[in-house]
């Protein structure tokens, strides 16, 4: 029930709410150099005004003052606007009027340099429409005149503009398939990069009851440093780039340095305590 009457009071309220209307509404079509062209007197009863037209360099002025149309105050509201509309092309362009406490209201356009809301042009008139909104009193929408004005320009041609069209597809050429060797070859490489460490096995063999045993706590470091070395390769040969087998040797330079020094220490003092 509560809402019901809140409801009730408000569409009273709507109903009791008091129309506006507009006095002096005039609009003038002055030239660049001063010169009035045209002024008429802007009714809200009679529609059959000729179309107004503007030349390229024309101002078009208009005024008028919002009344109450009951106790014919000066009525300042809350949203103030003109409507351009396009019948044929639909567009349109909404310009907001700045409006004193009094009910004064004045918009001024000047051909040379239209409002950005203005819409877009062509030989078709605009409808211009007044469109007036407040809290306290009905909201008035009046058809004022249809409007003849030059054609909208094209828009400037932008110096990079070109860059953005679409551009011929890029035809890339890559290179083919990377062919493997006969297995042949393969084996035979392979052969070749392990033959130093088959010699060297051999003359190993041949050296050993005079040398400490490879599997030595002092010689294998060493040993496994050399080993480091050869799959340090192998990985190069197969994934590494120079500069990271550049690092990784480095490192493992350090670790083959110390691990040598030590081992060859250790074949001295043992020379030395057989001796």
């Amino acid at each position: 029930m509560l809402l019901s009457s809140l409801i009730l009071s408000a569409l009273a309220a709507l109903a009791a709410a008091s129309p506006l209307t507009l006095q002096s509404a005039r609009f003038t079509v002055t030239s660049e150099a001063g010169a009035q062209l045209r002024s008429e007197p802007i009714s809200l009863r009679h529609k059959s005004m000729a179309p107004v037209t503007l030349a390229q360099t024309d101002n078009l002025k208009i005024a008028f003052q919002i009344l109450n149309k009951e106790t014919g105050e000066g009525v300042q509201p809350h949203q103030a606007f003109l409507r351009f509309y396009d019948a044929e092309s639909g567009e349109e362009g909404v310009q907001p009027i700045r409006v004193g406490s009094g009910g004064k209201a004045k918009f001024e356009m000047n051909m040379a340099k239209p409002p950005a809301s203005l819409p877009p042009t062509t030989t078709n008139p605009l409808q211009v429409s007044l469109i007036i909104g407040s809290y306290e009193h009905s909201p008035l929408k009046a058809y004022i005149f249809d409007l003849i004005v030059p054609p909208s320009q094209p828009a400037p041609v932008h110096p990079d503009e070109a860059s953005f069209h679409l551009l011929p597809e890029i035809q890339h050429t890559f290179r083919p398939e990377q062919k493997l060797p006969p297995k042949f070859v393969s084996f035979v490489a392979s052969f070749a990069v392990l033959a130093p460490w088959l010699v060297l096995l051999g003359l190993w063999s041949q050296v050993t009851p005079r040398l400490p045993r490879l599997a030595s706590p002092n010689i294998l470091p060493f040993t496994a440093a050399l080993g480091a070395f050869e799959g340090l390769l192998v990985w190069y040969w197969v994934d590494l780039k120079l500069g990271q087998v550049l690092l990784y040797g480095a490192c493992l330079g350090v670790v083959a340095l110390f691990a040598g020094k030590h081992a060859l220490a250790t074949i001295v003092e043992g020379r030395s305590g057989k001796a």
